[in-house]
Formats: structure tokens, sequence, C-alpha cells
């Protein structure tokens, strides 16, 4: 009889993250941090074809028509490195050939992916461990408060780049010498603490962190034409700008952004992040799309170890986890991180081979392969 078997979802996935990280996301995310792989229904797309934000943006894959590039599996090569610093926009030589100046310093990373400590989850000090192995394994670069960057990390000093808020940078900081990156909160003063460590650590790259209000492709233009090599355009959580531009959508804080150093000619001297509402692969190159250079990831390392976003631990019960995060190993943990991060990066390779592109570098502000 019909009614013999009852299906129904289970309430426990309903009540899965929010209304941005969805059930959906969450489990994909799993998925993928299980395994490492591209998450693949195979029985077609049965969701909506379009929505809001980076639901409105679609990619250009249509590669049954064209020449492509088979970089998955490995046949042909697709580079997705970026690097990360300020570019000279032009080379001097004398007459022998030598370059007439120092070149400022530029780190590269394998993935154009950065990334964060989450603004939640339990026992943040285990956290904080995990990503900075899953950020030495990576080869990519993990942001870390200055005061969260404790002794049991400094094994991968390297791979750690410290967050000093407004005025609290201290040039004798024993730390500075040990990485190559730092960042800055934007504040009135911020160009000439930049010039400052400049001068002192000629070889640290300093990016700056700009809010991402109605002032920030301007903002972000004084910076580039001051100097600055790295800019980290941020929004919330859930992909929005800041205070009055809370109703902008961050594809469209970086479209304009983007466009704003293309109008002052500045922008292929620096390196453009976006952060905040990266939630899955596809974000990650429609970030790209509408002009960034890389992206940074938070909350998504928090899901691939297993986190419902119940925030618990933001409400202070950190001592209730459903999962009891606080007892993950770092090892399994960073393995997680390392699997969801390939998964993407497949994902990515996917866009590109589709595209017939060689490098990640050729995607930047490239929307004549996208349609809004």
């Amino acid at each position: 009889p019909r009614e013999l078997v009852f299906k129904a979802l289970n309430p426990q996935y309903r009540q899965l993250g929010d209304d941005y990280y969805t059930p959906e996301i969450i489990g994909a995310t799993w998925y993928q941090a299980e395994t490492g792989k591209i998450p693949v229904s195979g029985a077609g797309y049965g969701g909506v074809f379009a929505g809001e934000g980076f639901d409105s943006l679609w990619t250009d894959m249509s590669e049954i028509v064209r020449p492509t590039r088979d970089g998955i599996h490995g046949r042909e090569y697709i580079s997705t490195s970026i690097d990360l610093g300020r570019k000279p926009m032009f080379l001097v030589f004398d007459e022998a050939g030598n370059l007439l100046f120092e070149p400022p310093p530029l780190l590269e990373l394998p993935l154009p992916v950065v990334l964060a400590e989450p603004p939640l989850g339990a026992n943040p000090l285990r956290l904080r461990q995990i990503i900075a192995a899953a950020a030495q394994t990576l080869g990519t670069v993990a942001l870390l408060a200055r005061d969260a960057v404790t002794p049991d990390l400094m094994d991968a000093a390297l791979f750690l780049a410290p967050q000093f808020p407004a005025g609290r940078l201290d040039l004798d900081d024993p730390l500075l010498p040990k990485v190559r990156a730092i960042e800055l909160t934007d504040h009135p003063e911020v160009i000439s603490q930049m010039e400052a460590v400049k001068k002192r650590y000629p070889g640290l790259i300093v990016w700056i962190r700009v809010p991402g209000d109605l002032r920030a492709p301007d903002r972000v233009v004084a910076l580039a034409a001051a100097g600055a090599g790295v800019i980290r355009l941020e929004a919330t959580e859930k992909a929005r700008g800041l205070n009055e531009a809370g109703e902008v959508h961050l594809k469209d804080l970086i479209r304009r952004t983007h466009l704003k150093l293309v109008e002052h000619q500045l922008r292929d001297a620096v390196t453009l992040l976006a952060s905040g509402g990266i939630a899955l692969a596809e974000h990650v190159a429609k970030s790209i799309i509408c002009g960034a250079d890389g992206i940074i990831a938070d909350i998504p390392l928090l899901l691939a170890l297993e986190c419902r976003l119940c925030r618990n631990c933001q409400n202070g019960q950190g001592d209730s986890c459903p999962i009891e995060m606080d007892k993950l190993p770092v090892k399994r943990g960073a393995q997680r991180l390392v699997n969801l991060v390939g998964a993407w990066n497949n994902q990515l390779l996917e866009i590109l081979g589709a595209m017939g592109m060689r490098e990640v570098r050729r995607l930047r502000g490239e929307v004549g392969r996208a349609m809004f």
C-alpha cells in the first residue's frame, strides 16, 4: 500500500545553518571535506536557475562549441596561482640590462584562496591550529588576529598573516621578522603606518582591510595610489555590504571597486581580495569574474569540520557543541580543510577548462564570459 512507507526530510536537517548557509550548502561542504571530490548528483540539476547575489550570475560553460582545456584530469596545464603584492607598472634597465630598482616583494599562492579564522567556533585554540596546519599543507596564507598567534603556531609562521587593529601595530613586535605578510585595519594613519613597516621590513607584504561600504571604491583607489600592494574588501558573512551599503551584494562591491581601479589605471598594480559570504566553489570563480584576484574563506572552514552553525559557541555556550568540535584532532581537521579547498580548486579548473583559459589570472574582471 502507498501509505505504508512515508518519507519526509529529517527535522534536524531542516535546522542546519540559516537562510544563507542553507542545509544544501552545508551538506555539499561536508561531502567535499570528507572526500575531496566535486559534489555531483548524477540525476541532473533540480534547483532554480537564477536567484539573488551570486545566483544571479551565470558563467560561460559552452565547452561543446569551441576548444577547451582538460585541466582537471591533468592532460593540459591550467595555472590557478596568484601573486600577492605590489606590481610595478613598468621596468627600467641600465645599459647592461640590469634592473635599476628593487622590485616590491611578491608572495605566490598556488590557488586564489586565503584562509581566515571564522568569527565563531568551539575551542578557538584548536581551530587556529587546524587552520594553520591546513595553510601550511596548501601553501597558502592563514589570517589570524595578532593576539591569537601563540607560540604553538610558530612552526607555521611563514604561512600566517597576523592581523593588527587600528593603532595596535608595534614595529618591534618579534613576530614581524618571522612572517611574510601582515594585515592592517584601515584607519586615517594607515598609509604612514604601512610606509613605516616597509622601511623597517622591506621584504614584508602589507595588506589593508577596507570595509565594504559605499566609500570603499574611492578608498581602495586612494590606498592603491599611495602604494598599497594588497587590499581586502570586506563584506558581511552573508555577502552584503557594510553600514549604508547593506543592500549591496559583494559581487557588486567587487565590480565597482575593480572598475574604479581600472578607471584610474591602477588595477594591475594591486592585488584585490574579497571576503565575506564566500560559501561555495562557484563563489570563488564569480568573485574573480567580477574583478577580485582571490578570496578569503572563513565560515566554510568551520562547516568543513562538520559544524552545523547552531551558534551555541557564539551565544556563550561553547561547552555544548553538538558535534564536540573541541575534541577534533588537529591532523584530521586540517585534512578536511585541505580536501575542501582541493574540491574547490577542481571546480575552478572545470570552469577555466570550459572557457579555454590557461590561468586564473585571465579570469579576473572577464565579465564577457558571464551573464548577469
